[in-house]
């Protein structure tokens, strides 16, 4: 599976994004409005990635940060949703939006994204009730992308390493909240590893 793709943009829309890699290969991604809200004014890219295999396609799906990729697969797995509509609903609403709308049970919230019956708002709110009280992204908001790439990269570094990510991230928040954004993976695994 491809996990992620890094690479300059050679062409951005609201639907997708073509990057070119150093190898000179063109990906075409399909993309939330969210995501292309982070990367449009950009030259190059860093995007997390979902790989679907289809009967008669092979799709790949981009994100800008790894809470939509986790709420987009999550989405997926609800029957009803595929994943064009789960990315029109991360085109509808924010992360935080959906998650709390969930947690909810706002029913109406979900029904107003385009195409989304009374039904399958339901199921929606049913299927992932659970699993989105256990997620620790449950409070995501939009932030800075870089930020998102170094915390995600600083926090599956320490999940190898063996450290709950629960309290990993927590520490990172908390280093980024005291020290700035602008800290690169290196320096936050550094921190971190002082105060785990």
């Amino acid at each position: 599976m491809i996990n992620r793709i890094k690479g300059r943009i050679e062409d951005v829309n609201p639907a997708y994004v073509i990057v070119e890699t150093a190898g000179g290969v063109g990906y075409c991604i399909n993309i939330s409005l969210a995501t292309f809200s982070e990367i449009k004014d950009l030259k190059e890219v860093r995007l997390l990635t979902y790989f679907i295999v289809k009967e008669d396609a092979q799709v790949l799906y981009g994100f800008a940060t790894e809470e939509e990729r986790e709420l987009f697969k999550l989405l997926i797995t609800v029957n009803g949703i595929g994943p064009n509509t789960a990315r029109l609903i991360l085109s509808s609403m924010s992360v935080g939006e959906v998650l709390n709308a969930i947690a909810t049970e706002d029913v109406k919230a979900i029904q107003s994204v385009k195409g989304i019956g009374a039904k399958t708002a339901q199921r929606v709110v049913i299927e992932l009730k659970d699993k989105a009280k256990k997620a620790s992204w449950g409070n995501a908001t939009k932030i800075d992308i870089a930020y998102n790439n170094n915390k995600f990269e600083a926090l599956s570094a320490l999940v190898a390493l063996g450290f709950p990510k629960s309290g990993a991230e927590a520490v990172l928040d908390k280093i980024i909240k005291a020290e700035g954004i602008q800290l690169s993976v290196e320096e936050l695994i550094k921190k971190a590893l002082k105060l785990l």
